[in-house]
């Protein structure tokens, strides 16, 4: 039998969400598994159940952590290192893939995860966060000279929460101190940002795509800074501050920018276009108003709006991985797919590597089974999302535990019952 094994990253904490109490920190040491090492805890346990099956490695990623490795994983390509640093500035590991593409174009990938993320969220205040580290990535994946530039935007909540601000600063469209955090970013007006359209004009030969990994928009009640509140980061007068500063930066900046929000919905999309927005210039009611409510534009703590502003599509990350892969021609060569995530819920459904997987499998008549450290969704919506089998780790109290001490033991020792009940 001939299994594709294609887990994205295993990255949830049981109090992640909602439910995590406030005063809990972001940062508690619930332990992740990059993609390549749920690979290998699946395929490990599959041979203890069936150790007749072919397996085939595929690692995958929705945008956020470890899309350079996947991509590298299936394409190879050149790997750059860049020295770049986090949302509270400290120095930290960056790299910059570029991609030989068929047709001879080359395409550059960063992955803004780190750039992003900070040890430690909770050491500096929201307002002072930045993705100035994002713009340092950025401007190193431009400086290839690649055609394409496809940057992921890390998961739901990333430390930095600036609108791209820092990254515009990076990128000498926005005055240094944008770079501060959106405290001071908040104080600037369309006339500090006049270099902001000639980078957009600079760009517009280039194909610049940036990858979320969920749809909540810059602004409004649904908003990140509203998400901040919400996880338990923040309380709500200090989302509350984020959200204006977030909004005075927004209108600086599409004002600036000459963009409209009007959101180009004509163009066509491919396989890896799914969900994609581009938006284009025109008038608007309010400048920017458009732009922070478009879906997936809080994406990198609202870098993807900047992204917007500079000319980038907007573009669902575990679709686009899926196409950048071929995973629907690799799907096609297996009789069954093993895929999986932290948590299994809606949104890994919708947005997420376990849904782009189902996507692949189901017209192809291929099943797809999907195992998670935990199920918060039921048989009748991973049925309806196409797959076949949905599996949880923690079955019982006392599995967190074992997953706490050593996920990856944990997963490969959950993996050989699902192998003997779907091996044939």
């Amino acid at each position: 039998m001939h299994v594709l094994v294609a887990p994205g990253r295993f990255d949830a904490r049981l109090d992640d969400g909602p439910a995590r109490p406030r005063g809990v920190p972001a940062a508690d040491p619930w332990p992740a598994l990059t993609a390549p090492e749920a690979v290998d805890a699946v395929v490990r346990g599959w041979r203890e159940g069936a150790p007749g099956d072919v397996l085939v490695p595929l690692p995958l990623s929705d945008g956020g952590a470890g899309l350079v490795d996947a991509v590298r994983a299936a394409r190879g390509g050149e790997l750059l290192s860049v020295t770049t640093t986090d949302a509270h500035g400290a120095v930290v590991p960056g790299a910059v893939l570029v991609v030989q593409e068929p047709s001879g174009a080359r395409t550059a990938y960063v992955d803004g995860a780190l750039a992003l993320g900070a040890a430690d969220p909770d050491a500096r205040p929201v307002t002072d966060t930045t993705s100035a580290g994002l713009g340092t990535l950025l401007a190193a994946a431009l400086g290839t000279g690649a055609g394409r530039v496809v940057v992921g935007l890390g998961g739901r909540r990333t430390v930095a929460h600036d609108a791209g601000a820092g990254m515009l600063a990076a990128l000498g469209a926005a005055p240094s101190r944008a770079a501060d955090g959106i405290g001071a970013a908040s104080g600037l007006g369309a006339g500090d940002l006049p270099a902001l359209p000639a980078l957009r004009e600079a760009l517009a030969g280039r194909d610049l795509v940036a990858l979320h990994a969920h749809d909540l928009p810059l602004t409004g009640l649904g908003g990140v800074s509203a998400d901040l509140a919400e996880s338990g980061r923040v309380d709500a007068g200090t989302a509350q501050e984020a959200e204006r500063a977030v909004a005075a930066f927004a209108h600086a900046a599409a004002s600036a920018g000459g963009t409209g929000g009007r959101v180009d919905l004509l163009g066509g999309h491919g396989a890896g276009d799914r969900g994609a927005v581009r938006w284009a210039p025109g008038a608007a009611r309010s400048a920017g108003s458009r732009e922070a409510l478009a879906p997936g534009s809080g994406a990198g703590g609202g870098a993807a709006f900047a992204l917007g502003l500079l000319g980038a599509r907007l573009v669902e990350g575990a679709a686009w991985v899926a196409d950048a892969v071929d995973l629907a021609a690799r799907v096609a060569e297996a009789d069954l797919v093993v895929t999986g995530s932290g948590v299994l819920d809606a949104s890994a459904l919708e947005h997420g590597v376990v849904g782009a997987v189902a996507r692949a499998a189901l017209p192809l008549g291929v099943p797809a089974v999907a195992v998670a450290a935990q199920l918060r969704t039921g048989r009748r919506d991973w049925g309806a999302a196409g797959l076949a089998g949905g599996f949880a780790v923690l079955e019982r109290p006392e599995d967190a535990v074992r997953w706490r001490l050593d996920p990856a033991a944990a997963l490969r020792a959950r993996v050989p019952r699902i192998a003997r009940t779907w091996s044939r």
